[in-house]
């Protein structure tokens, strides 16, 4: 590849920072957690920040300690990563979708409605793509019907709505930091909520169960190993003190696409929404509605024999194979989810893509849309 779809932006700040750990007493449970969790709590605005070992973990341990299980439902988007279904089936509640807005791709708020039922306990949103648009409406339905939401960020720091900081809408909410997001640790995830009672449950979860007292052997309930490394921590605070800078290299990138591709009716170009501050998390362009799912695989194929990684992002969670089998969902069951995703493609996207090589891309997207 010549130009890659993601790369995370490590500097020589971060390599001593870790090096330091490495060179102390606490690989793990040490001092960097707890000025983490701080640090990050502070600058979301939130109460109480609990670090896990993925945002997939979070997410989980936000429904086990909300009590949401077996004849549940939790009302979701079907175009988001797969982990936003699976962490409510994996407390046996079932997830029941809502199709998107055709713009922002996030969840339609004005369908969210009619599919409450007796069981619903919560909704989980996400700020797809990092694009926080609608969630102040999603807040008033929530209300209204007293829902709770479970705010999945995972995609969204540093975005804002109306000045609302993502990740302050929920009661609960989580966000991840995997190689390709706005900053990383690695592997690791962040919940936050405002809520000590559910803090705590969560600290006790994420800890194999045990109590406020953290007596090591002393163990209160079922509990996982979703603890996260000081290692990790380190690394997560520096690329914290640097989110600032990591976002107006993410917004100058993104400006550089929308530059370069407006005005070619081949192509939708993402856009902030009025209100929204959005840090991107990916770059995605939609093919224009005339093509169909064969012509954007076709260009997914070109680019990348021309030494250019893309993808689709993302592909609907109601037909991925287990979806379809344990719950009978089909083609045509979210239209506006399916038609979207089958048109999508993600371009490389990172803090230090070039604007040169961002114009290589488009050059290169639009000679493989030519060739159609």
């Amino acid at each position: 590849m010549r130009i890659y779809l993601s790369r995370p932006d490590i500097t020589e700040k971060e390599v001593q920072a870790v090096t330091d750990v490495l060179r102390g007493p606490n690989l793990s449970l040490g001092p960097k957690l707890p000025e983490f969790e701080n640090a990050f709590a502070k600058y979301i605005g939130r109460k109480r920040a609990i670090a896990v070992n993925s945002g997939t973990s979070g997410l989980y341990l936000c429904m086990l300690a909300l009590g949401i299980g077996k004849g549940d439902e939790v009302i979701t988007t079907p175009f988001t990563f797969i982990a936003t279904s699976n962490v409510i089936m994996m407390t046996g509640a079932k997830p029941v979708f809502v199709d998107i807005d055709p713009f922002t791709m996030n969840i339609d708020a004005d369908k969210i409605e009619r599919r409450i039922t007796k069981k619903t306990k919560a909704i989980m949103p996400v700020e797809v793509f990092g694009n926080p648009a609608g969630f102040d409406k999603i807040c008033r339905i929530a209300e209204k019907h007293k829902l709770t939401i479970i705010e999945d960020s995972c995609e969204a720091l540093g975005s804002a709505l109306n000045g609302k900081k993502a990740g302050s809408f929920g009661k609960m909410c989580v966000f991840a930091f995997y190689p390709n997001k706005q900053i990383t640790t690695g592997e690791g995830g962040m919940i936050l909520t405002d809520d000590d009672n559910l803090a705590d449950m969560c600290l006790s979860l994420r800890n194999q169960g045990r109590g406020k007292s953290g007596a090591w052997l002393s163990h209160e309930r079922l509990g996982y190993n979703y603890r996260l490394s000081d290692i990790n921590c380190v690394l997560g605070l520096v690329q914290l003190s640097r989110i600032e800078e990591i976002k107006v290299k993410r917004k100058q990138v993104a400006k550089w696409y929308q530059d370069n591709l407006a005005g070619d009716d081949r192509f939708i170009v993402p856009a902030e929404p009025a209100g929204c501050d959005i840090n991107w998390f990916v770059f995605v362009v939609r093919l224009a509605d005339r093509f169909t799912r064969q012509n954007r695989e076709k260009v997914l194929q070109t680019m990348r024999d021309a030494g250019i990684q893309v993808s689709n992002y993302f592909s609907p969670v109601h037909l991925q194979p287990f979806m379809v089998e344990q719950f009978g969902f089909k083609q045509g069951d979210f239209p506006v989810t399916e038609f979207v995703a089958e048109r999508t493609i993600a371009l490389p996207f990172y803090n230090n893509l070039s604007k040169p090589d961002v114009g290589i891309v488009c050059d290169e997207l639009r000679k493989a849309v030519s060739r159609l």
